[in-house]
């Protein structure tokens, strides 16, 4: 049961904010809203859903909408692990909503993470692929594989492998691997491979994702192709997590401890806040930042491909222009629209686009660069020619440079 099911007295000025990722596909997002009713029926608070990209309402217009008639919005993200978008983009949401509505109280939850009502979730999913398969693993060896996305972020990838120890102690099987579909290693490929080598009578293929999408689908072939090419081994793929009644249980708590500030993130195994081997460019603040920003346009020019969803064919150059109360008073406003205009008149292959604080505030208006990593200060309008001909020279406007990263 969640902690937050008994939950009482809560007023109707509370609101919480369910924030998917968002996708072309309207069954993926329609899930999400899915999700976001039964999370209000089991909170018994007024709940809404927002995405990060690719689908409409976004986080800052969701709460543009609810801000009116809430006191109170807990944002909570529908994410398996903590990788850029929540470490990232949900805090820069955040920011920017305490700075756009200072009447309101905002909340930002943990992503689902590790938790016993997901371990109870994949056991039965494992289950459902052992009858199919006509094993039992009290009887028979069986191998389970947790396959899920993959990231660059360290510290998401080692709680895919934390989640499949956990899976494998106090239950009955062979083994239980962690493997990934892209982006890091082992991939799903090569954890079979070597599982094989073993010669267990089954092999239990977890896809460790939301939805039923096109990863899942690469999974599920994975797993017949490999079924296909050892006859000593029986191998099939389970159905992803979607939208089981547990995984309100999970949202449940996380929101309950993001209303109560009692998150716990892993900071200490954080690549943007840490040096950690191999990830050395990627500590420092300022650096995710520019990241985060960016990634949030980086897929509207890419049309829709069926078997690359996530690919980016995305600007060379991406300007990022704040608008926060400070900057918006120097005239920041006016720089955004001058730089686009630029940028149309040289049709150029740069996007433009609003952020919030850089926290360099007093020295703007900010207009920052990346991926050249360069900020501008003390921007005015007439500068805006002057920035996109340097960026279509790939040179920088030295007597605007504020400072580079």
């Amino acid at each position: 049961m969640s902690r937050a099911a008994d939950a009482v007295g809560i007023g109707s000025e509370e609101t919480a904010l369910l924030v998917g990722h968002g996708s072309r596909r309207d069954k993926s997002n329609e899930a999400v809203r899915e999700l976001a009713a039964g999370l209000e029926d089991r909170l018994g608070v007024s709940t809404d859903a927002a995405f990060l990209e690719l689908a409409e309402p976004s986080i800052p217009d969701a709460i543009g909408a609810l801000a009116h008639s809430s006191s109170r919005i807990t944002m909570v993200p529908l994410s398996l692990f903590a990788a850029g978008h929540v470490k990232n983009d949900l805090p820069l949401a955040v920011k920017r909503a305490r700075s756009e509505h200072p009447g309101v109280t905002f909340h930002a939850g943990a992503h689902l993470g590790i938790h016993p009502a997901i371990l109870d979730l994949l056991d039965d999913r494992a289950r459902d692929v052992e009858a199919e398969l006509g094993v039992d693993r009290e009887d028979d060896d069986v191998v389970v594989v947790v396959c899920a996305r993959g990231s660059s972020d360290p510290d998401s990838n080692a709680d895919v492998h934390k989640l499949a120890r956990l899976l494998y102690e106090g239950r009955s099987f062979d083994r239980v691997e962690a493997g990934f579909i892209g982006v890091t290693e082992p991939l799903l490929d090569e954890v079979l491979h070597d599982v094989a080598k073993t010669r267990p009578d089954a092999i239990v293929v977890l896809p460790y994702m939301l939805g039923d999408g096109v990863l899942t689908g690469r999974i599920r072939d994975g797993a017949a192709e490999f079924d296909a090419e050892y006859p000593y081994v029986d191998a099939a793929a389970g159905d992803p997590l979607g939208t089981d009644s547990r995984l309100l249980d999970v949202l449940s708590d996380r929101w309950q401890e993001a209303r109560t500030d009692s998150v716990d993130m892993s900071c200490d195994t954080c690549k943007y806040k840490v040096e950690l081997d191999g990830y050395e460019e990627d500590e420092g603040g300022a650096r995710a930042m520019l990241r985060a920003l960016t990634h949030q346009q980086a897929h509207e020019d890419r049309d829709d491909v069926a078997d690359e969803p996530h690919a980016h064919d995305a600007p060379e150059t991406h300007l990022a222009v704040c608008t926060n109360q400070t900057c918006a008073a120097g005239g920041s406003p006016a720089v955004l629209e001058s730089l686009r205009q630029a940028a149309r008149d040289a049709d150029a292959d740069v996007h433009v686009t609003r952020s919030s604080c850089f926290d360099q505030c007093g020295d703007g208006p900010i207009v920052a660069q990346y991926p050249d990593g360069v900020w501008y200060g003390a921007c005015d309008d007439e500068d805006a020619d002057r920035i996109v001909s340097a960026v279509e020279r790939d040179r920088i406007v030295s007597d605007l440079v504020h400072q580079t990263l």
